[in-house]
C-alpha cells in the first residue's frame, strides 16, 4: 500500500472542520483552545488494483425515442442492423367541423432526421417497409426483441426508398438542420382513424385503449441497401384533407389542412431491434479476455471495485478523529481500429451489477452510491469518476460486504444535460435522463493495468 502523510497549516484546519465535525455548539467559550492549534494529517493512497471481463449485453431496453434504421458492415467492428416496433400516441382532439370521411385526402409516415445523424454512405439508397401491429407489444421490451408474429407480411401499410443527402432537394430545404423522410400510407387507414374517433373520441383520450382497440403500430423493418445507418429523431404521422367553404361572392371554395394524427413520445413503447455480428478480429480479442465495450447491443466490460481495500486502508489509518474527503476512479480507455472510426462512447455509466436492469426500467438518475457516470475525455482517452465519496461512505455503514456491492458494469449511455441559471448566479447543469447509447455504434478498449484510484482522507492531530 503506498501512503503519503502531508501536514498542513491552520487554514487546512477549518476545510477538515468543515467535513468531520460532527457536533457543535454556538458558545464562544476558549476552553479547550490549547487542545486543537495543532495540526491536520492529510493521507492519500493511490496504489489500488482492478480487473475486468467483457460481458454480452445483447439485451437492452431502449428508453430513447431515437430510432435507428438499416445495416452496415464495418471491418473491424462488425455488421450491424437496426429495425423499429413502435406505437403511437393519438391527437386527443381532431378537427370534425364540417369535416366528412370522404374530405380525408391522405396520409403520411413521417421520420424527421437531423442533417449529418447518420453513419455510412449518405447517397447509398435505402429502403424501408412499414407494416401494421396485430399484438401489442410487450413491456418492458429488448433491443433482441423479434417481431415474427406481431405482424402479417400481408398487412403492408406504405414503403419508401430513401437516402440521408439532401442532393437534388432545393436551397431551401438543404439550409434547414433537419430533413423528413416520408412514407405513404394507405388512404382507408386514414378514414378508419377519422371514423374511430368520430365514433368514440374518448378512446383517443386513452393511449392504453387507443393502442388496444383501434391501432397497436407499427413495424418498420429494412427492406433494401446496406451502407448506412440512419438516426430517426421523431416520428410522426401526418393526415392531409380539406374542407368546404363560401367566398365572399358565394362561389365554393375547398380548404386544404393537415393535422398531425399520431406520434411517437415517452409514454408509449418504441423500440429498436438490433442485430450485431461482432468481426472476427473483434471477438478473438474479447475471447482472450480484452475489456473490450462494444455498443449498441454488443459488449459491457463488468469488474470488482476494490472497495474491501479502500476500506482496509482506511481503517488501518485513521485516527480518533478522522473524515474521508475523496474517491475517485479514472479508467483508460481507447479506440480500437475499425473501418469508419468508431470510438468510445461520449458517455460511460458505471452501475452496480445487480442494478443495471432495474436502472434503466425506472428511468433511474446516477445517484453516486450505487451508479456514476462519465464522460470521455478525448485528450487523456480516459472516462473519470470523481464522485465516489458517497458510495464509499454507505459501505462503510454495513457489517459485511457482499460481491454485489461491488460488482460494477461499465456500460454506454446517452446523457441528456439541461442547464439553468443567469448572469448572476452562475449556470447549473442538471442531468434529466440517461439511456443506453444506440446513437451511433461505438467501441473502446479499456485498461485496467492503468487504472488509477485515489483516496483521500484527514487525521486530525491533537496534542494534550
Amino acid at each position: 500500500m503506498k501512503l503519503r502523510n502531508l501536514s498542513v497549516a491552520a487554514l487546512a484546519l477549518a476545510a477538515f472542520f468543515h467535513v468531520a465535525v460532527t457536533s457543535c455548539d454556538d458558545e464562544t467559550s476558549t476552553i479547550g483552545s490549547s487542545i486543537v492549534e495543532d495540526h491536520i494529517s492529510i493521507t492519500i493512497d493511490s496504489l489500488f488494483t482492478v480487473d475486468g471481463r467483457p460481458v454480452a449485453n445483447t439485451a437492452l431496453q431502449s428508453r430513447t425515442l431515437l430510432q435507428l434504421l438499416g445495416r452496415i458492415d464495418a471491418e473491424g467492428y462488425g455488421s450491424l442492423s437496426s429495425e423499429v416496433v413502435t406505437q403511437f400516441m393519438p391527437s386527443v382532439t381532431l378537427d370534425t367541423t364540417g369535416v366528412t370521411v370522404e374530405m380525408i385526402d391522405s396520409m403520411k409516415l413521417m421520420l424527421g432526421v437531423y442533417h449529418g445523424n447518420f453513419v455510412g454512405d449518405s447517397i447509398t439508397p435505402m429502403g424501408i417497409e412499414v407494416y401494421r401491429l396485430n399484438r401489442n407489444l410487450p413491456s418492458p421490451i429488448y433491443s433482441n426483441f423479434d417481431p415474427t408474429g406481431y405482424y402479417s407480411p400481408s398487412d403492408k401499410l406504405g414503403s419508401r426508398i430513401y437516402n440521408a443527402s439532401t442532393l437534388g432537394e432545393s436551397d431551401s430545404l438543404r439550409n434547414l438542420t433537419a430533413h423528413t423522410v416520408t412514407v405513404d400510407m394507405p388512404l382507408s387507414l386514414a378514414r378508419e382513424m377519422f371514423t374511430a374517433y368520430k365514433e368514440n373520441p374518448a378512446i383517443f383520450a386513452s393511449p392504453s385503449e387507443f393502442i388496444d382497440k383501434i391501432f397497436k403500430g407499427v413495424y418498420i423493418r429494412n427492406s433494401y441497401g446496406n451502407g448506412r445507418l440512419t438516426l430517426v429523431s421523431n416520428t410522426l404521422m401526418r393526415v392531409y384533407y380539406h374542407t368546404m367553404t363560401k367566398t365572399d361572392d358565394g362561389r365554393d371554395s375547398t380548404i386544404f389542412k393537415m393535422a398531425n394524427y399520431f406520434a411517437v413520445t415517452p409514454e408509449i413503447v418504441t423500440n429498436n431491434n438490433i442485430g450485431l455480428n461482432i468481426a472476427d478480429d473483434v471477438r478473438e480479442m474479447i475471447d482472450a479476455g480484452e475489456n473490450i465495450v462494444v455498443s449498441p447491443a454488443g459488449y459491457d466490460v463488468e469488474f470488482k471495485f476494490p472497495i474491501r481495500e479502500v476500506i482496509s486502508s482506511y481503517n488501518s489509518g485513521k485516527g480518533t478523529e478522522s473524515a474521508i474527503n475523496s474517491l475517485t476512479f479514472s479508467v483508460p480507455a481507447d479506440s480500437v481500429k475499425n473501418k469508419f472510426g468508431f470510438g468510445p462512447a461520449p458517455y460511460m455509466l458505471m452501475v452496480l451489477k445487480s442494478k443495471k436492469n432495474e436502472f434503466f426500467a425506472n428511468n433511474s438518475l446516477p445517484d453516486n452510491e450505487t451508479s456514476f457516470y462519465a464522460e470521455y475525455n478525448a485528450t487523456k482517452h480516459c472516462y473519470s469518476f470523481s464522485s465516489m465519496r458517497a458510495y464509499l461512505l454507505k459501505m462503510l455503514e454495513k457489517e459485511t460486504l457482499s460481491e454485489d456491492d461491488y460488482t460494477f458494469v461499465f456500460t454506454p449511455v446517452n446523457v441528456n444535460v439541461e442547464t439553468s441559471g443567469d448572469y448572476y448566479y452562475g449556470t447549473t447543469a442538471t442531468v434529466t435522463s440517461v439511456t443506453p447509447y444506440i446513437t451511433t455504434p461505438t467501441m473502446a478498449k479499456f485498461s485496467f493495468d492503468e487504472a488509477k484510484i485515489r483516496f483521500t482522507y484527514s487525521n486530525q492531530m491533537i496534542n494534550y
